[in-house]
């Protein structure tokens, strides 16, 4: 939790809160149903949560920002994101039944008022949202073909609509496709763990 309020330091007493109970809450249902590697889940605010709240380094959501979360497995980036952006709208959704029932369970336990969970597979999802955001689900070209469709064409916010993900390591060829518009940042320029070496918030107007 330090950590995050390392680099988060505006937080309301009631994000603290939020924050701080999702220690217990993974422990706990990770120990059910496994989300987060067992040899990970002593990591979770820096490789999981910080790691999520990078895509606010990027972009700040305008407040009735819409936001998909494709793939989300337990929960992130979604929940994270949905507990620094608490006057946006995010929906969480993944193909597996029991991760969804993980993210659907914490954040019922926090009380996250704008944020559902559900399970679906993202070419079923017929929504329009201002941004898609993923965590290294699938390649680029694959996963913005099948987003495309749910992006909306109605603008809200400073930067246009599309897709952002949290991406590691060589992707330069995920990203050739979009070389004219993808904007690439580097998580260790905001964040100094050494983990995060690598580690990129990837943008792509859609």
């Amino acid at each position: 939790m330090e950590m995050i309020s390392k680099y988060f330091k505006e937080l309301s007493e009631e994000q603290i809160r939020q924050i701080g109970m999702l220690d217990e809450l993974y422990r706990d249902w990770n120990a059910k149903i496994n989300v987060i590697s067992r040899k990970d889940i002593d990591n979770l605010y820096e490789h999981h949560v910080l790691h999520s709240m990078a895509i606010a380094r990027t972009v700040h959501f305008r407040p009735g920002t819409k936001i998909l979360d494709f793939g989300t497995g337990g929960g992130f980036p979604g929940i994270p994101l949905a507990i620094l952006f608490p006057e946006c709208h995010f929906k969480l959704i993944d193909g597996t039944g029991k991760k969804i029932l993980v993210a659907q369970e914490v954040i019922k336990s926090i009380g996250l008022q704008n944020c559902v969970a559900e399970q679906l597979r993202g070419e079923d999802e017929k929504g329009k949202y201002d941004f898609v955001v993923s965590r290294a689900v699938m390649p680029l070209p694959d996963l913005a073909k099948i987003v495309r469709k749910n992006i909306s064409k109605t603008q809200r916010n400073a930067l246009p609509n599309g897709l952002i993900c949290l991406k590691g390591g060589d992707i330069q060829a995920e990203t050739q496709p979009y070389r004219n518009s993808v904007e690439v940042d580097d998580i260790d320029r905001w964040f100094s763990e050494e983990w995060f070496k690598g580690k990129h918030v990837i943008y792509v107007p859609l």
